[in-house]
């Protein structure tokens, strides 16, 4: 396998990752803007945008797009998340040009006709309603909007059904031209890949993105509290959060490592005490969202109405306790979790693509796979812990509860009494 990489005069950045041995390759196009790029007026407008790519350009419909790309057995699609945008493709060896030619089309040429704008708009409000009317889905938008609240990166991706509807055609292309810049879009191919066929296909097709570097987002500032989502519905879902680390901050593979041992799978502290020796939830696992400049640790539990008290008590008992004595064998189970996820996706052309893509964007260069396993390789049991120490004493932690009300206000009181305000 041989990972290369060009920077082109314009500024954009292609990289591949061949691996000969396959038939098939997986290749994108990746740029440094989402859901936190956004000004107020602007709310969904990244996600609306990555829909509207594939509604027609000037040399193909709407249906010419999926009929070109499905006629060779080819998957397209996209996503949006806070920081970054991704438009992709997977196809086999022979159609490389043709998705890369599609997705150069689509990100140069869309014409965002008025009809299909409407229409997709009416699509994504009722992406919108489908995610409010499932509360293990929505509580994850509430406990972003109470950690970071009146900020962007505090906003849903999705947006509002108002806000979407009232982003017209000059919206989308104000955005393209002030953030789809070469500075920040990255093309990266990992398969049967050639490189310098990428190289000069991408420099030629992706010509029409405008030079430049896209201005920077306002610096987060996390906030914590708590916010109660009251419905008549049998399960409580939950989440306790702390401020967590960005991706360049020296612990953040400790706690990584922090995050697993507490609620990485089914070996971890919380699914042991809290679903196996208590039975006091069906789901809860630990999750942590490293940003460019913060992060968010949080803990998803869902739970009977009964139990939300006491489970809330154990979670918050069972991360206190991790901090203090997390033990070498955990770290060790750990660490070999880290290495595994890392190595695996190597081995997957679209995976691949997306790692080298992410590394780019957020460290300038891919990162070298032996550096990342040694980086992983030299924390120690104490690291771990200081991780989770510092990520506990941070500041106030936030909570979000969707279910029955008064549970859910035990919880939030139990969440608040963790807080230590950072003066």
């Amino acid at each position: 396998m041989t990972l290369r990489l060009t920077r082109l005069e314009s500024g954009l950045t292609v990289a591949t990752h061949t691996m000969p041995e396959l038939k098939t390759a997986a290749l994108g196009v990746w740029v440094g803007a989402g859901a936190r790029h956004e000004r107020a007026d602007e709310h969904g407008i990244s996600h609306l945008l990555e829909h509207m790519a594939f509604k027609g350009t000037r040399r193909r419909t709407a249906r010419a797009i999926a009929e070109e790309i499905e006629a060779v057995g080819g998957d397209l699609n996209a996503a949006t998340s806070v920081e970054t945008t991704a438009y992709y493709a997977h196809v086999l060896s022979q159609d490389v040009w043709l998705g890369l030619d599609i997705l150069a089309d689509i990100l140069t040429d869309s014409v965002f006709d008025p009809d299909e704008l409407a229409r997709e708009q009416s699509v994504i409000v009722q992406e919108i309603g489908a995610a409010n009317d499932t509360p293990d889905d929505i509580v994850y938008d509430h406990v972003q909007a109470v950690a970071f609240p009146g900020q962007a990166i505090g906003r849903s991706i999705l947006g509002t059904p108002d806000s979407v509807r009232g982003l017209g055609r000059d919206r989308l292309t104000d955005y393209l031209a002030r953030h789809y810049l070469t500075g920040q879009t990255v093309v990266v191919a990992a398969g049967a890949v050639e490189h310098d066929r990428i190289v000069a296909a991408a420099g030629a097709r992706l010509a029409g993105i405008a030079q430049g570097i896209p201005p920077e987002p306002p610096a987060a500032v996390w906030q914590g509290g708590s916010l109660i989502d009251a419905r008549d519905i049998d399960q409580a879902n939950m989440i306790l959060a702390f401020e967590g680390v960005d991706y360049h901050d020296p612990t953040y593979y400790a706690l990584q490592a922090f995050t697993i041992v507490v609620g990485g799978g089914m070996s971890s502290r919380l699914f042991q005490e809290v679903r196996e020796s208590r039975g006091l939830a069906y789901s809860v696992f630990g999750f942590h969202w490293p940003y460019a400049d913060t992060g968010l640790f949080g803990v998803y539990a869902g739970t009977d109405e009964s139990d939300i008290a006491e489970a809330m008590r154990v979670i918050a008992g069972e991360l206190d306790a991790a901090a203090g004595n997390i033990t070498a064998t955990e770290v060790a189970r750990a660490k070999a979790q880290m290495k595994a996820g890392l190595l695996m996706a190597m081995e997957r052309p679209a995976s691949r693509a997306e790692q080298i893509a992410r590394q780019i964007l957020f460290h300038g260069r891919p990162l070298d796979p032996d550096e990342v396993v040694a980086r992983i390789d030299a924390l120690s049991v104490e690291d771990v812990r200081g991780a989770g120490r510092a990520m506990l004493d941070r500041g106030k932690p936030a909570f979000a509860g969707v279910g029955p009300g008064g549970g859910l206000e035990s919880a939030a009181g139990i969440a608040d009494s963790l807080g230590h305000p950072v003066a």
